[in-house]
């Protein structure tokens, strides 16, 4: 869980008493809802551009806000778009008529709960993350309790590609009210079932295969760098995946795991859980958690680079970030 630190508002920032006051039913054209954005990392900041290009009234709260270097990016993107940033989430949810929550998956049920202190009246709420069908519920039972209406959202593929059109199931008893409303903003959402968890099992179990998939290429090129036969296990790859150009999925998933590996491994530990709730144990999940936790913290300790504006240092090679990985490993060994 984040650590809880001292915080003023900025100037930028809006405070839930001065917003608390219009409590009424949002609007039936969702083109003059307040959208709030809880998360203004990779997703929340796509989703601000392209919904204030069709002039959509945006606020966004992240914790990073709360630390003057961590945060300056964002504001920053936010002056320049037109978001209006506030100083919490309660604050956020007071003064929205639609709310997406996609922060990370060990946070969804806390957000949740922040929201539902003070979330308005027939106010919705699309909660994007990565959580359980379990986890869904729980944030379901907080927000609905409290009189707000949860619909759970799973994200079917990488957002940056598709950016808002993104495929996007719902699940819940409000999902097939409020597709339609998402479809006019330009989202491409369909329902999945009107039972919550249907959607977030979907989405879980595809993320077994594909975080999964990063972890053992990661690991499998990885070592085969080591042992110098990567020619070899891509040349027989190609024989059996014609279809997939290894170099290149290789090179995007290492770029991935790389920038987004600590996000990710909270992701596979609610996939692990999900696998739990079913009866089974999640032997894979649990290992591909380690890998994705594995590549982050390497990340952090600049093995991969700098962080720049964007991230990381973009190698087309992934040879490259296999030798960096093995030398963390090499360099490691000799400090025992």
């Amino acid at each position: 869980m984040d650590r809880v630190v001292a915080y003023a508002p900025r100037d930028d920032e809006v405070s839930c008493h001065e917003r608390q006051t219009n409590m009424t039913a949002p609007a039936t054209d969702p083109r003059q809802w307040n959208v709030g954005l809880i998360g203004y990392g990779e997703v929340g900041r796509i989703l601000a551009e392209d919904l204030r290009l069709k002039d959509v009234r945006i606020s966004a709260y992240d914790i990073k806000l709360r630390s003057d270097q961590g945060g300056k990016p964002l504001r920053d993107h936010a002056r320049q778009h037109g978001v209006t940033l506030t100083s919490s989430n309660a604050d956020l949810a007071a003064q929205s008529d639609f709310i997406v929550s996609a922060v990370t998956a060990s946070q969804a049920v806390t957000v949740a709960k922040e929201c539902a202190d003070a979330v308005r009246q027939g106010a919705w709420f699309l909660d994007f993350n990565s959580a359980s069908p379990g986890a869904k519920q729980r944030a379901a039972g907080m927000i609905d309790g409290a009189g707000g209406r949860y619909v759970e959202g799973a994200v079917m593929t990488s957002v940056p590609p598709l950016r808002l059109k993104v495929p996007l199931l719902l699940g819940g008893g409000g999902a097939a009210a409020l597709a339609p409303l998402l479809n006019e903003l330009g989202f491409a959402a369909k329902v999945a079932s009107d039972k919550l968890g249907v959607a977030s099992a979907v989405k879980m179990c595809r993320s077994v295969m594909i975080k999964g998939l990063e972890a053992m290429v990661i690991e499998s090129f990885t070592t085969a760098r080591a042992y110098g036969v990567e020619d070899a296990v891509l040349a027989s790859l190609k024989e059996t995946f014609p279809g997939i150009d290894w170099e290149k999925q290789g090179a995007y998933f290492f770029q991935r795991v790389i920038e987004h590996g600590r996000r990710r491994s909270e992701e596979v530990r609610e996939v692990a859980e999900t696998v739990r709730e079913a009866g089974l144990e999640p032997w894979s999940a649990s290992g591909t958690a380690e890998r994705q936790a594995f590549i982050a913290d390497l990340a952090d300790q600049g093995i991969f680079g700098d962080r720049g504006r964007d991230g990381f240092a973009r190698s087309a090679d992934w040879r490259t970030e296999a030798d960096r990985v093995l030398g963390a490993i090499k360099s490691k060994t000799k400090t025992r």
